[in-house]
């Protein structure tokens, strides 16, 4: 099959995969709804907060950005786990239309990272209302970074767990601890704290927001993206094969 075959082939998919988004007005609704309630719901929630010595900017701010961060990693991870739980009898049946597991693949990435674009914007727009952004371009692309790392991190909980409900739940408990605890809200003695999946775009969301550019933790974030993709590679191999370990 000639390349241009192939791309027309992962068009349709992610062009599929949008449509039956679409056609359900309540995750529309969830999609543009929740940035906002969570961007001000943290806000006026810190306002209640005191402000701590080693706090760079004010309760209220902090709290925004923080939900910007939350619902893009979220909406994404939420997506990449229904990837995931969609994918294990569907994908055997496109399969059998012609379709290569590559193809598959990309088409369920392709996805994703169509979603982690859209609650980028919309977190984005949101925040914009409320916060003045030094540079706005660094920060959509972090908030693009958090929500892929999600992303993928939600294809990953929906090999393990494939269950909407409770993947949906692993995934609010795993988003908000990391949001939390990766945002310098709180004085985290261990350098342990780099590791989580949220910290380093976390790094570059505030220092594009204050009118720098962090570097070093925008190739740490780049990495680290690449890494889930070959992990999630591997994983998406095994539950759509035969005997997947999502049968049943």
């Amino acid at each position: 099959m000639t390349d241009v075959g192939r791309a027309d082939r992962i068009s349709v998919g992610v062009g599929a995969a949008v449509r039956a988004f679409l056609r359900e007005p309540i995750q529309v609704a969830v999609l543009l709804a929740l940035p906002l309630v969570v961007i001000e719901g943290y806000g006026y929630a810190m306002t209640a907060f005191p402000e701590f010595p080693f706090m760079e900017m004010n309760a209220e701010t902090m709290g925004r950005l923080n939900g910007a961060i939350y619902a893009a990693a979220f909406l994404s991870g939420v997506m990449g786990l229904f990837q995931v739980i969609s994918a294990v009898q569907a994908d055997e049946r496109l399969q059998l239309c012609g379709y290569s597991r590559a193809e598959l693949f990309v088409t369920r990435l392709a996805t994703v990272l169509a979603a982690s674009l859209i609650v980028a914007a919309v977190s984005l727009a949101v925040l914009l209302w409320r916060v003045d952004v030094a540079v706005p371009t660094v920060v959509f692309l972090a908030l693009t970074a958090a929500a892929l790392v999600y992303g993928l991190l939600g294809m990953l909980v929906g090999a393990v767990l494939p269950r909407a409900l409770e993947g949906s739940l692993v995934l609010v408990f795993l988003v908000d601890a990391d949001d939390f605890l990766s945002s310098g809200m709180v004085e985290i003695d261990t350098r342990l704290v780099e590791l989580f999946p949220l910290y380093h775009p976390h790094q570059v969301f505030q220092s594009a927001v204050d009118g720098s550019i962090a570097t070093g933790d925008a190739l740490v974030t780049g990495a680290y993206i690449l890494c889930l993709l070959g992990v999630v590679a591997a994983v998406y191999v095994r539950v759509t094969g035969n005997g997947g370990v999502l049968r049943g």
